[in-house]
């Protein structure tokens, strides 16, 4: 990829990052992706394309462990939880034999699991030796008379962010507008609107708990980008009605082409927390136009919401007062707070570090003017913090469960990790019992105290 295509994908003119003083979401720093590359971030984006086969062009450190790296379920197909590489060997680098085991891997591919299409993915070393991916892909889609797409994404391009753009742009030059969706179902006499979820991942099966509430609006799903996808769904997107950016500003590429070539409007919302998830769906339905669509809205989240209140009274006084610690990002360093407070919670401080402006300024609406923002998680700082802050709870990424469970702390993994899902109503009535297991478990007080033998002498030692 070209220098050139790297700063225009960087100067995303729908992002809040583009201002006057500072154009495009930054230079590349020592450092920047320790926290992933760009083959990460394409990879977490098109990896849960279920039918698909994914090949990782490159050595094999670069497939890493992928089987079930990332929690994304999937309905029907898995292929996608199979870690596919090239795996290059030295030889095979220094004699310039990887064009030609890229070639023998998609054809075997394309034999074995007869795949809906194939995604190939560059990583640091063919990019750096010169591989033309492009190419082989161009030859292997004539030759098997199947979608076979070049993702450019090598990690030394930049971010995990930027590889997310990436992704998003493969998919909107080679995928979306190929194909036309299947006809829309008649739903109960009502009309039928479509809508793109770009940057839902089902992580732990999370839009399961959000599709029937739009099945029940007649909102069908044309796309989730990507959880729970198939490759023909993409190819639809370009006839939905609306678009719902859900990660965050991630593929927020996706969302504004999708306005600019097809004339889909789009709106960033969240499905965590009550209040999140009504008022996504009162977005939805505002953006569709239709008053028919917005009275039944209005209806079903009076009814969820009032099952929910009911639900939630419970653990709500379990909850209530208690004060959290949240180091993530994106969209859940607020979307998180929200859902937090809609329990009576108070959340001491949040993560930032992966946040947008725009992701600022909605964490500083809900928490305040003194919010305390956590610019980087070092394990010193984070404890420091738990403790000054006086905070019950510990909630961050599987990455710091140990620097939590180490210092005997209430965790909760809310990052892709988890094996619970949190979105929308049903969600948050999960998420509030996770909470309160996570709290009130009674193994707290006991690994915090001294242990027996250091609380009662050694017995004498007898000898013969």
């Amino acid at each position: 990829m070209k220098h050139s295509e790297i700063t225009r994908l960087l100067d995303e003119p729908a992002c809040q990052h583009n201002t006057p003083d500072k154009v495009a979401c930054g230079k590349l720093k020592p450092g920047a992706t320790a926290g992933g590359c760009s083959f990460d971030g394409a990879q977490i984006t098109l990896f849960p394309i279920s039918d698909a086969a994914h090949i990782v062009h490159g050595p094999i450190a670069c497939a890493g462990s992928s089987w079930n790296g990332r929690g994304s379920l999937s309905s029907g197909p898995e292929l996608h939880r199979l870690g596919l590489t090239t795996d290059l060997s030295e030889q095979e680098i220094i004699m310039g034999k990887g064009e030609k085991k890229l070639l023998f891997a998609i054809k075997t591919a394309v034999e074995r699991w007869k795949p809906a299409a194939v995604f190939v993915y560059q990583t640091c070393i063919p990019a750096l030796i010169g591989d033309d991916v492009e190419s082989i892909c161009r030859v292997a889609s004539e030759s098997f008379a199947l979608p076979v797409i070049p993702v450019d994404a090598a990690g030394f391009y930049g971010t995990k962010n930027l590889g997310n753009r990436i992704a998003g742009e493969t998919l909107m030059n080679h995928v979306v507008g190929t194909r036309e969706p299947d006809p829309l179902p008649f739903h109960a006499g009502h009309r039928i609107h479509s809508i793109n979820l770009v940057g839902e991942f089902n992580i732990a099966g999370e839009f399961w708990q959000v599709a029937p509430l739009l099945d029940e609006l007649g909102i069908r799903v044309l796309c989730t980008l990507a959880g729970d996808t198939r490759f023909h769904e993409l190819q639809g997107m370009h006839r939905a009605d609306v678009t719902m950016l859900v990660c965050s500003k991630a593929l927020i590429n996706v969302a504004r082409r999708l306005e600019t070539q097809y004339g889909i409007p789009w709106f960033e919302g969240s499905f965590y927390g009550m209040r999140d998830t009504s008022e996504a769906l009162r977005q939805i339905a505002r953006l569709i136009g239709d008053p028919d669509l917005q009275r039944r809205t209005e209806t079903l989240i009076l009814r969820e919401e009032q099952r929910l209140q009911e639900s939630l009274r419970p653990w709500r006084a379990r909850l209530q007062g208690k004060r959290a610690l949240l180091y993530t990002g994106g969209v859940k360093s607020w979307s998180v707070v929200s859902a937090l407070q809609d329990l009576g919670m108070t959340v001491v401080a949040t993560g930032v570090k992966k946040s947008t402006q725009q992701d600022r300024e909605r964490i500083q609406e809900l928490m305040g003017e003194e919010t305390l923002f956590i610019e980087e998680g070092k394990p010193r700082l984070m404890l420091d913090l738990f403790h000054r802050q006086r905070a019950d709870v510990f909630i961050a990424g599987g990455r710091n469960m140990f620097t939590a469970l180490k210092a005997c702390l209430p965790f909760l993994d809310i990052n892709q990790e988890r094996e619970q899902a949190y979105a929308g109503y049903t969600g948050l009535l999960e998420l509030a019992r996770q909470l309160s297991i996570t709290i009130h478990s009674p193994i707290w007080n006991r690994v915090r105290k001294p242990a027996p033998w250091l609380q009662t002498p050694c017995p004498p030692r007898r000898d013969g």
